[in-house]
C-alpha cells in the first residue's frame, strides 16, 4: 500500500513539527512547575504566558480571560456546569440545539436530573439553528445560550452574531463551542458577543490533551477543579506546561497562515463535493453548500452502509469516518442527521471528508475514484438497490 491519505481531520490532526519541537524543552530542560519561584520554574510560567497571551490575541480578547483545560469536552462542561451553578438563584433554563457535540447534550442532560430545565432546538435542512424558535424559547428564567459555532459533523456554520445579539438583548449568557472553527475561521468574541468559548488543541495540529475555555471578565462562573490557585483558582491542578506550549504554537502557526490555508482547502472541498454529486448518482450532501467549514464535506450515499464504506476505503490507504469520532463505536445514526431531517436508512450511508493543508488534488482525485468504485461495488450487493432499479426500470417502461 502507498502513502495514507487523511481525511479525518475533524476527528483529529497531525501534530506539526514545529509545535513537537516547541514542546520537547517543557520536557526534560524546563520542566519546573510554573507555581513554584526558582528560576527553571520561572521559565515554565514565562511560556505558560506567552502562550496565553497568542491564544487571546487570535481570539480578541484579554489573556486573564483564557483558561486551560484538558480541551473542548472539559471546556463545554466547565462553561455548562459552572454557569448552571453559579446563576441558579437567577433561573434554571437552558437553551442549546440537537446538533451539539455530545460533551454538551450529556451535559445538558446531567443538569435535567438535577432539576434544570433544558429546550433542544431544531435545526433546518441544512443544519443551522432556527432563530425565530431561539427567541420563542427564551424564558423569563433562561440564564444560558449553548450553540456551537460550527458543526463537527456536517460543518454548518451557525449565525453566532445574531445569537449573541439575542442574548445580550435578554441579558442571557451565551457560550460557544469552537472547537471545529477555532483556526478555520476568524473569531472575534467581543464583536460576537459570546461570554465563553470552548477550544481544543489536536484539531488544529496542536497536541492532545490541552484545550481552553474563555471566560468573559466579569463573569461568575464557578471553579471547575478545586485545590490549588492554578489558573486563577478557577481550575486547579499543575499546569500542562508542555500542552500550552504546543497548543500556542499551534495557534500561531494556524493564525499566521489562515486566509490562504482556508482558501486551498475551499477549493478542494468544493471540487470534491462536485465530482462526488455529478458521477454517483443518488448521493445527496449533508449541510449548506457554501456556508459550512472550509475543510469539510459529508455526504450520504442511498442504499449502502457507511460502515462497510469505510472499511473499505481504509484497505485503499484512505482515513475518513462516518461522523464524530466520539460516537464511532455505536450503531445508532448521527443525531445530526437524523436531526436535519434524513431517514434512518439514508443517515447511516453517511461519510464525512474533512480535509487539511497538506491535501493535494491527487489525493481527491484518488478518494474520489475509490468512492465510486466501493459505492458501486456495495450498491450490487444491495437487494434494496436492486429493487429499486428494477420499480426504476418498470416505471420507464411504462
Amino acid at each position: 500500500m502507498g502513502k495514507m491519505i487523511y481525511l479525518d481531520n475533524a476527528a483529529t490532526t497531525q501534530t506539526r513539527p514545529e509545535v513537537v519541537e516547541a514542546m520537547l524543552p517543557y520536557f526534560y530542560e524546563n520542566y519546573g512547575n510554573p507555581s513554584s519561584v526558582y528560576e527553571i520554574a520561572t521559565r515554565s510560567r514565562k511560556a505558560v504566558t506567552e502562550a496565553r497571551d497568542i491564544i487571546a490575541k487570535t481570539i480578541g480578547c484579554e489573556n486573564n480571560e483564557i483558561y486551560f483545560t484538558a480541551g473542548g469536552s472539559e471546556s463545554d462542561n466547565w462553561a455548562i456546569k459552572g454557569v448552571a451553578e453559579a446563576y441558579r438563584d437567577k433561573g434554571n433554563h437552558i437553551i442549546t440545539s440537537k446538533i451539539e457535540h455530545h460533551a454538551v447534550l450529556h451535559t445538558c442532560e446531567y443538569l435535567e436530573k438535577l432539576g434544570f430545565e433544558v429546550t433542544y432546538l431544531d435545526v433546518d435542512e441544512s443544519g443551522i439553528v432556527k432563530l425565530d424558535q431561539l427567541k420563542a424559547a427564551i424564558r423569563p428564567t433562561t440564564i444560558l445560550i449553548s450553540i456551537m459555532y460550527a458543526n463537527n459533523e456536517i460543518g454548518a456554520i451557525q449565525p453566532v452574531k445574531e445569537i449573541g445579539d439575542i442574548a445580550k438583548q435578554h441579558n442571557i449568557l451565551f457560550h460557544t463551542d469552537a472547537v471545529q472553527a477555532f483556526g478555520q475561521l476568524p473569531i472575534d468574541v467581543k464583536e460576537l458577543g459570546i461570554d465563553m468559548l470552548s477550544a481544543s488543541g489536536h484539531k488544529l495540529n496542536g497536541p492532545k490533551g490541552i484545550g481552553f475555555l474563555y471566560i468573559r471578565n466579569g463573569l461568575k462562573v464557578r471553579s471547575f477543579v478545586h485545590g490549588g490557585a492554578q489558573e486563577r483558582k478557577r481550575r486547579a491542578g499543575t499546569e500542562n506546561v508542555p500542552g500550552i506550549v504546543g497548543f500556542g504554537k499551534a495557534v500561531e502557526l494556524a493564525a499566521s497562515n489562515l486566509k490562504e490555508r482556508t482558501k486551498k482547502e475551499i477549493e478542494l472541498r468544493d471540487y470534491l463535493i462536485e465530482r462526488v454529486l455529478k458521477e454517483v448518482p443518488y448521493t445527496r450532501l449533508n449541510g449548506h453548500s457554501k456556508n459550512r467549514l472550509p475543510n469539510n464535506a459529508n455526504l450520504s450515499f442511498q442504499f449502502i452502509e457507511g460502515e462497510s464504506l469505510l472499511i473499505m476505503l481504509d484497505m485503499q490507504g484512505i482515513a475518513a469516518s462516518s461522523g464524530s469520532a466520539c460516537t464511532s463505536g455505536s450503531l445508532d445514526p448521527s443525531h445530526v442527521l437524523l436531526a436535519i431531517g434524513l431517514p434512518h436508512e439514508i443517515a447511516h450511508g453517511s461519510l464525512r471528508l474533512t480535509l487539511s493543508e497538506d491535501t493535494t488534488k491527487e489525493d481527491i482525485d484518488f478518494t474520489i475514484d475509490q468512492i465510486k468504485e466501493i459505492v458501486d461495488k456495495l450498491r450490487q450487493m444491495s437487494p434494496l438497490y436492486e429493487d429499486f432499479m428494477k420499480k426504476l426500470a418498470k416505471n420507464r417502461a411504462e
